[in-house]
């Protein structure tokens, strides 16, 4: 089972690499920026004790946002 997760996993990440190929730079930017601030926020919204669910969508906001302002 343990072997599934992980075939399972780096497929994901393959798929997802070769996803963005068509994308421009500012879109990727800005993507990744929402991926990752979602991620953080959900960590941060659970770590205080609040919404996990609320935090990674403030996450996804802003770093979406920061993401598109480097890329431009």
């Amino acid at each position: 089972m343990k072997r599934i997760v992980i075939i399972f996993i780096m497929l994901a990440f393959v798929f997802s690499f070769a996803g963005c190929a068509g994308m421009s730079r500012t879109q990727q930017t800005t993507l990744s920026g929402a991926g990752i601030g979602a991620v953080g926020g959900g960590l941060l919204g659970a770590a205080v004790g609040g919404s996990p669910l609320v935090g990674a969508a403030v996450g996804a906001g802003v770093g979406g946002a920061a993401g598109y302002l480097i890329g431009r």
